[in-house]
C-alpha cells in the first residue's frame, strides 16, 4: 500500500487559494479515479477536485470552511501496490513529533482559516504559541479542539496578544482573516433573521472588497440611440428563435459591439501589474449570471472572432449551466473585460465594481423610450445607458471617452441594412 496526497490545485490564471466548501467523502470511502472529493471556492466560482487515484480515503486534512494555498495538501489516499510515496508518520510517532519535535517547516504556521480563528478567539487562544500540526506548520481546527479538550489553554505571559492582532501582524496574512478583524457589532433582536456567509456569498464579499481597496476607480456614462437596433432584433428575434432554438438577446449585440471597440482601442483591454502594464491579446469577454443568491462571471472567449448568433448561443448555455450549477472553473478564466446586463432588472443607471483584474467594466442598461431631439424635433426613440467603470491606474478618461464613443457609433448604425447576425 502507499499512501498519495491530493493537493490543492489552481482553478484559474490569477487564483492562489481555495476554500474547501463542501467533501463530498468521508474517511474510509473507496474512490476512484476522477471521481469528485470536494467541493472547492475560489473567486466566483464553486468547483469540484477529482481524485488523482484510485484507493481509500485515509485522512481529510483540510476541513470544510478552510482556506488552503494552491499546492497545500487536503486529503490523503491509500492506493494498492507501488512504494509508499509520501508516507505520513504512523499515528504513534505524528502524536510523538507533535508534542516534542513538529516539523521545522513553519511557512504556513501564520495562515490561519476562519474557522481556527472562531475558536481561538472563544477559548481565548494566543495562536502565536500554538504548534500546528498542519502542512507548514498550519494550525488546524483540529489542533484548536485538543488544546480546548486538554483544558491547558496557552496565554501570553507579558505582553497580551490577541489571535486577531496576531494574524494582522504577521508576514503575509491570508484574506480570510481581515474581516474577523473589523466585523462590526450589529445588533440582534429576537425578529431578525441571521443568514450565515458561505460559500460563492463569501468569495463575491472578498473579491469585491479586494477591487475597491486596491483599485482607482473612476466613472463615466454615454446615452445610445438604439432604435434602429431594437427594430432591427424584433424583425429577427421570432424566426430566429424557431431556427435556431434559442433567443436572440439584445445583450448579444451589445457584447459584439464592446468586442469590436476593444480591438481598436487595446489599451482598455488591460491589467495593471504593479510596476507594468499588460496589455491582453485575446478579447474574452466575462459576462454577468446571476442567480437569487450569487453571481457568477463565466467568459466568452476570442469574442471578436465571434459572430452575433455565436455570442447569443454562449449567453445562452452560460446561462443553463449556471442555473443547473454545472458551471465550471475553465468556463470563468481567461476574462480581460467585463460587460455586465444590469438592464435586465430594469436599472437606467449604476456604478460597477471591476472585476479584479481587469481595468473596466461596462453596465448596460435598460432600453427605455424617451422624447429627444432629432433633426430639431422631438421624437420617442429607444434610448440606453453605457455606464463604465475604469482602473485610473491604467485607463484616463480620454481614451474611455474615445472607446465610449466607439460603441455608441456601433450600435446606433446597427440595422438591417448593414449588420448580420451571422
Amino acid at each position: 500500500m502507499a499512501i498519495e496526497q491530493i493537493k490543492m490545485p489552481q482553478l484559474g490564471e490569477s487564483v492562489t487559494e481555495g476554500t474547501i466548501s463542501k467533501w463530498l467523502v468521508s474517511v474510509g470511502d473507496k474512490v476512484n479515479k476522477y471521481d469528485p472529493l470536494a467541493e472547492v471556492m475560489t473567486d466566483k466560482v464553486n468547483a469540484e477536485i477529482p481524485s488523482s487515484f484510485s484507493g481509500v480515503i485515509k485522512e481529510l486534512i483540510a476541513e470544510e470552511g478552510d482556506t488552503l494555498a494552491v499546492g497545500e495538501v487536503i486529503c490523503s489516499v491509500e492506493v494498492e501496490g507501488g512504494a509508499d510515496v509520501n508516507v505520513e508518520e504512523a499515528p504513534a510517532q505524528k502524536e510523538e513529533a507533535s508534542s516534542t519535535n513538529v516539523s521545522q517547516d513553519t511557512s504556513n504556521k501564520a495562515r490561519y482559516s476562519p474557522a481556527v480563528l472562531k475558536l481561538s478567539q472563544e477559548h481565548d487562544i494566543d495562536l502565536s504559541l500554538v504548534q500546528g500540526s498542519g502542512a507548514g506548520g498550519r494550525i488546524t481546527r483540529k489542533d484548536i479542539l485538543k488544546i480546548v479538550e486538554s483544558g491547558e489553554i496557552p496565554k501570553a505571559t507579558q505582553t497580551e496578544v490577541s489571535p486577531t492582532k496576531a494574524v494582522e501582524t504577521a508576514p503575509n496574512p491570508p484574506v480570510e482573516a481581515k474581516p474577523m478583524a473589523s466585523a462590526p457589532s450589529v445588533p440582534v433582536s429576537a425578529s431578525d433573521t441571521e443568514i450565515p456567509v458561505t460559500g460563492v456569498r463569501k468569495a463575491i464579499a472578498a473579491n469585491m472588497l479586494r477591487s475597491k481597496h486596491e483599485i482607482p476607480h473612476a466613472w463615466t456614462m454615454m446615452e445610445v440611440d438604439v432604435t434602429n437596433l431594437v427594430e432591427y432584433r424584433n424583425s429577427l428575434k421570432d424566426d430566429f428563435k424557431k431556427k435556431e432554438g434559442f433567443n436572440l438577446t439584445f445583450f448579444a449585440f451589445f457584447v459584439k459591439a464592446v468586442a469590436q471597440a476593444l480591438k481598436e482601442f487595446p489599451q482598455m483591454n488591460s491589467m495593471w501589474a504593479g510596476d507594468k502594464i499588460i496589455q491582453k491579446k485575446e478579447i474574452n469577454i466575462s459576462i454577468a449570471v446571476a442567480t437569487d443568491d450569487a453571481l457568477f462571471v463565466p467568459v466568452i472567449k476570442a469574442a471578436d472572432e465571434k459572430t452575433i448568433k455565436g455570442i447569443a448561443r454562449e449567453i445562452t448555455e452560460y446561462a443553463t449551466k449556471v442555473r443547473a450549477g454545472k458551471l465550471t472553473g475553465e468556463d470563468m478564466q481567461g476574462g480581460t473585460f467585463t460587460v455586465n446586463n444590469t438592464g435586465s432588472f430594469g436599472s437606467v443607471q449604476s456604478m460597477g465594481i471591476i472585476n479584479y483584474p481587469q481595468a473596466a467594466i461596462l453596465q448596460v442598461e435598460s432600453i427605455v423610450k424617451r422624447p429627444v431631439v432629432l433633426n430639431g424635433m422631438i421624437a420617442v426613440r429607444d434610448m440606453v445607458n453605457l455606464c463604465l467603470s475604469l482602473d485610473h491606474r491604467v485607463l484616463d478618461g480620454l481614451v474611455c471617452g474615445r472607446f465610449l464613443q466607439r460603441v455608441k457609433e456601433i450600435l446606433e448604425n446597427t440595422s438591417k441594412d448593414n449588420t448580420s447576425i451571422y
